[in-house]
């Protein structure tokens, strides 16, 4: 007799993940901002340019989710702000930067 039957069963579970599409671009937006901090701590970057080269980068993912592949037909009102306050933010870390 097994004493650790659970231990079997845990064991033949299948552990198959799959990321949604959204799933990805949601790590590929943490990714770029993460590696734009990263690059501004551990280079001659100061840590603004990294995050502001960083949301750059994340930027493009924006885009490409809500308006090249958009979850629904045609993007709402509520997205469009959303893209919108995102677009403003790497405004403001642009003119921050650069002034």
């Amino acid at each position: 007799m097994n004493a650790f039957p659970s231990a079997v069963r845990i064991a033949d579970v299948n552990m198959d993940f799959s990321l949604a599409y959204y799933d990805k671009v949601l790590t590929a937006i943490a990714a770029s901002l993460g590696g734009g901090a990263l690059a501004g701590t551990i280079t001659d970057l100061r840590l603004r340019v990294g995050l502001l080269v960083g949301a750059l980068v994340a930027t493009t993912f924006v885009y490409h989710a809500v308006f090249r592949n958009p979850p629904r037909p045609t993007p709402s009102r509520p997205v469009k702000a959303a893209a919108v306050v995102w677009h403003a933010f790497v405004g403001v870390l642009l003119v921050s930067e650069f002034l």
